[in-house]
């Protein structure tokens, strides 16, 4: 395996990147935490038009064809901003070949069905359901908006009960492992986000005549957290290699393996994000526990995504089994 990026993917992060760091910022996810399920519908189909939702979708479903590396790329460029919306779950409907999904013109949310709670509910066009291996797509229930999520551009919603659905799909366990992967990829952004601003205050603010940035603490807070998210990079690559390279074959390599793989690579990130969350705030101090500072927007996502796709903890148990 060769875990570089090709001259192709790193194009691909160097075009997102530029567009990502010009129009997301913090007073659009300020704006976008009052929209109905905190989705900017012009910044979703901005996202469309760049191949972002259908990046892993085949060209016959409107999809660009790449590969989930490819993919991996996108949602740590997504989570370097954290961008507002169920980006992930409208990537794989756009695998499944969802109507909307990849142009952006339909919204899409994905949740299992032993579950009541469903994010983003206002403002969802279509909305998925796994269950036994299958994914089914439901009538929107309505719902009632929960007070003080976990993450402000995460709103939850609690619904009485699912809808009986129609079947779309018998491939819901990959759609769950690859919904992990970009889970992971999406922490491991925002990680570095954390780190990149922390890294730039320890750079500005002074004590005692010096910048913080030169206090030998400050710098080891930093320097692990640099170093956790990029073996959580690594992490998140080689998982996504292995699961191109096994659908490349046909799926001849062992797929408990590839599942092994990608839950280590969402254990690893989930840890790295959280270190490194916490480590900007911390090296910001007082201010950073005021709702201006956006670190706790990174830190609260990233917990966030912990329970999707199957919580952290699945993944932890997953891993276990194997040793």
């Amino acid at each position: 395996m060769d875990f570089l990026l090709s001259d192709d993917q790193t194009a691909l992060q160097s075009e997102l990147r530029r567009f990502l760091t010009d129009r997301v910022d913090h007073d659009l996810r300020t704006a976008a935490a009052e929209l109905p399920g905190a989705i900017d519908r012009v910044l979703w189909s901005e996202l469309a038009s760049l191949g972002v939702f259908g990046i892993h979708a085949a060209e016959d479903d409107g999809g660009v064809g790449l590969g989930l590396a490819e993919a991996t790329v996108v949602f740590e460029e997504l989570g370097r901003v954290a961008v507002p919306g169920p980006t992930i779950s409208t990537c794989l409907a756009a695998t499944l070949g969802v109507e909307g999904a990849a142009d952006g013109t339909a919204v899409v949310g994905l949740i299992r069905a032993d579950t009541l709670l469903v994010e983003h509910l206002d403002g969802l066009d279509t909305l998925l359901v796994h269950h036994d291996g299958l994914v089914e797509t439901v009538a929107k229930p309505d719902g009632t908006l929960l007070p003080r999520p976990l993450d402000p551009l995460t709103p939850v919603s609690q619904v009485e009960a699912i809808p009986a659905g129609d079947e779309i799909s018998k491939a819901g366990e990959r759609v769950i492992q690859q919904g992990r992967l970009l889970a992971a990829a999406f922490q491991v952004g925002l990680g570095q986000a954390a780190v990149d601003l922390g890294t730039e205050y320890a750079g500005q603010r002074q004590q005692f005549n010096k910048v913080i940035g030169s206090f030998q603490a400050v710098k080891h807070l930093l320097a692990d957290a640099v170093v956790g998210i990029d073996i959580a990079r690594a992490g998140v690559h080689a998982a996504a290699v292995a699961l191109d390279e096994a659908a490349a074959s046909d799926g001849a390599n062992d797929s408990g393996g590839r599942s092994m793989s990608v839950d280590a690579a969402r254990l690893v990130a989930s840890e790295a994000a959280q270190r490194a969350c916490e480590a900007c705030i911390q090296v910001h101090g007082g201010i950073g526990f005021t709702w201006e500072l956006d670190a706790h927007l990174f830190l609260k996502r990233s917990l966030a995504l912990d329970a999707t796709f199957g919580t952290v903890h699945s993944s932890h148990d997953a891993v276990a089994a194997t040793l």
